[in-house]
């Protein structure tokens, strides 16, 4: 019929080259977001904290489960270096159970780190799994980390003091000490009154457990950050494999303690990240 337009069909050839392009963007984007770091930035009011400590900067660093950025984690370490922290805390899972330790790789990372400024250690589950535990902490201590085994440590800084406390995973010896007994020890070693932060891997022991143990601030990895982060949700899988989890990023509050998460380096065995990229999390205290 006279002055109809014909629509012109996407040739064949023309498809397949449009699929294939989106493949390929979907592809270089998964790689990207589960590869590149991210320097977040969060700032942690607290009440009792001592004035020497207003406008410390914390690396809090967790879950690299064996992963590298960069040549023997040279952009890990520039990204760590220029955020510029007074201390670095490192939340277990250094190496992953699937994999298993790749030799010198926790002399890498703990050298590296220490290089950089005073960095402090707690085990995570993956540890425990692969074993030699006590090998892996008198390594990272060889190469300058404090390795916190159920213990605290006073930190310094501007004429003022605060108490480090740090946690084995509960994976670790049947008969070791109890989080509730070494809150007891440091409260009356130091004072009710003592301000002191908590080194946990487990982030989901926060609102059951380690929120009751008197700790002004507990910093957490273990959850991945949900490994799918969409809007409205805390991520959607948990590292037990449940659906929509908490406690997962971020800042939370419980019981007079707060927590912070941090999304963490890598990933576990099969696991994948998605709009949740590898975090380098620079956590400023200040006067609240």
């Amino acid at each position: 019929m006279a002055g109809r337009r014909t629509r012109r069909r996407r040739s064949f050839p023309g498809k397949i080259a449009l699929l294939a392009m989106l493949i390929l963007s979907a592809v270089l984007f998964f790689r990207w977001d589960n590869t590149a770091l991210q320097v977040t930035e969060t700032t942690v009011s607290l009440a009792n904290l001592p004035a020497g400590f207003d406008g410390c900067r914390l690396a809090v660093l967790s879950d690299l489960h064996g992963a590298e950025f960069g040549e023997d984690n040279a952009d890990l370490f520039a990204a760590v270096l220029q955020a510029k922290p007074d201390y670095i805390f490192y939340l277990g899972d250094l190496e992953d159970r699937y994999r298993g330790p790749v030799p010198g790789y926790a002399e890498t990372v703990a050298a590296g780190l220490a290089a950089i400024a005073p960095t402090y250690y707690v085990t995570g589950n993956h540890e425990w799994a692969i074993g030699d535990v006590p090998q892996l902490k008198e390594r990272l201590r060889e190469n300058g980390v404090t390795v916190l085994s159920n213990q605290f440590v006073p930190l310094e800084r501007n004429g003022d003091v605060i108490i480090l406390a740090g946690i084995d995973d509960p994976n670790g010896y049947a008969d070791q000490e109890t989080p509730e007994e070494l809150a007891a020890e440091l409260t009356a070693a130091c004072g009710e009154d003592a301000f002191w932060i908590l080194l946990a891997h487990r982030n989901d022991h926060f609102p059951g457990q380690y929120s009751l143990l008197g700790a002004d601030l507990v910093l957490s990895g273990h959850g991945h950050g949900g490994m799918i982060r969409l809007p409205g949700t805390d991520g959607l899988i948990s590292t037990d494999r449940t659906l929509f989890p908490s406690y997962t990023a971020g800042l939370y509050y419980e019981n007079g303690s707060t927590l912070f998460v941090t999304r963490g380096l890598g990933n576990s065995g099969p696991s994948f990240r998605l709009f949740n990229r590898p975090e380098v999390a620079m956590v400023t205290l200040a006067q609240g």
